[in-house]
């Protein structure tokens, strides 16, 4: 049973001065425990909420945690006291509601219904912030709490120069609830790609292991240049044991080709790796126009000026991937099956390349 906190003059409600014990809600099942601590406790900084978890203050059901784990409905959650004081001498900034954001992201909405929605998301608009990103979809998202003033929740990510399907839960518990089915691998997701050159086969799988960067080989040399950092921070193939190597599956079919510069993939994604399709197009000497980091080539390739695969100018230098299509279980009963349009510089392409966008796609009959 949640206690009732002392409370600190010029302090925000809910801030104990002394050991106190919350109950997880409904609403919080399946919720990180560093968000269940920001959505509590707002003006806590991320700096001593990692110190107090590290030092053990923090207990859930009476056992130590990380800032990363996932808490249930009905467990209990130990927070000792918290000293706020300096955090309550700076300004509090109130979150901004940007009608602004609210039209955009209506705008971009594909379906809607009371616990959730869909967004075509554009090319270049980032899911979250991050180093130098200030507008992103999560926050504005703040453009659109509900009755209650909780906010909408991503519940899965895309790059920022993938385009299309981006789901949004409007509770925690749904997110929670989505969270699960993503997981259990029920959710089905399909994307577009046109690529450079013609795979061969035409549809196959692509399974490999997947890792951040280039290795900690002794022999690497010292990166200097923009292609050597972008290197650096792109996922690698890996080996099975290789330290952070994770497994990756994607089934691909050719929907359709301009022989012989350009092809036109359906891919279907099992696991949910970082830049997982961007990776494995890449790693089959196919990499998908447009793209800054993966589509890099070493100066020794003979791809590299082969004049039979050059792109033509007139095609833009945009990522061209789109989230095409996601299909999962609804929670509250049925099947939420959603299909993104092209966005406009893929569509300028597929005009070019003579592809139409409505002829039948093979993947369709892949594995799950």
């Amino acid at each position: 049973m949640t206690q009732n906190p002392a409370m600190r003059p010029g302090s925000e409600k809910g801030t104990p001065l002394s050991v106190q014990t919350f109950e997880v809600s409904e609403d919080e099942d399946g919720l990180r425990l560093d968000r269940w601590f920001k959505r509590r406790i707002p003006s806590l900084s991320l700096s001593h909420l990692n110190k107090i978890v590290r030092t053990g203050q923090v207990r859930v059901d009476g056992a130590r945690v990380k800032t990363a784990t996932r808490l249930a409905q009905g467990q209990s959650v130990r927070v000792p006291p918290l000293n706020l004081e300096a955090q309550a001498e700076a300004p509090a900034r109130e979150p901004l509601i940007s009608e602004e954001d609210r039209r955009e992201l209506r705008d971009m909405i594909l379906f809607e219904d009371k616990d959730l929605m869909v967004l075509n998301k554009p090319f270049g608009l980032a899911v979250q912030g991050g180093s130098g990103t200030k507008r992103h979809i999560d926050g504005m998202l703040a453009s659109m709490p509900n009755e209650r003033g909780e906010r909408p929740v991503l519940v899965h990510r895309l790059d920022r120069d993938t385009s299309g399907v981006l789901l949004i839960a409007k509770t925690r518990k749904i997110a929670a609830d989505l969270g699960a089915i993503f997981r259990s691998r029920q959710a089905q997701k399909i994307y577009w790609a046109l690529v450079e050159g013609v795979p061969k086969p035409a549809q196959g799988k692509i399974s490999l292991f997947l890792a951040k960067g280039e290795g900690m080989g002794a022999d690497r040399p010292a990166r200097r240049g923009p292609e050597d950092r972008a290197a650096m921070e792109k996922m690698r193939v890996a080996q099975h044991g290789d330290e952070d190597a994770q497994h990756s599956v994607t089934y691909y079919a050719t929907v359709d080709t301009f022989e012989p510069r350009v092809a036109w993939l359906s891919m279907k994604p099992i696991t949910g790796r970082t830049h997982q399709l961007r990776a494995h197009a890449e790693a089959i000497g196919h990499p998908i126009i447009g793209d800054p980091k993966y589509g890099l080539k070493p100066k020794n390739d003979p791809r590299r000026n082969d004049p039979l695969r050059a792109i033509p100018d007139t095609v833009e230098r945009k990522l061209h991937l789109l989230a095409r299509r996601l299909k999962l279980p609804h929670p509250r009963g049925g099947v939420l099956d959603v299909t993104a349009p092209l966005p406009p510089h893929m569509l300028r392409s597929f005009e070019l390349f003579g592809f139409d966008a409505k002829q039948y796609d093979p993947i369709e009959a892949a594995p799950e």
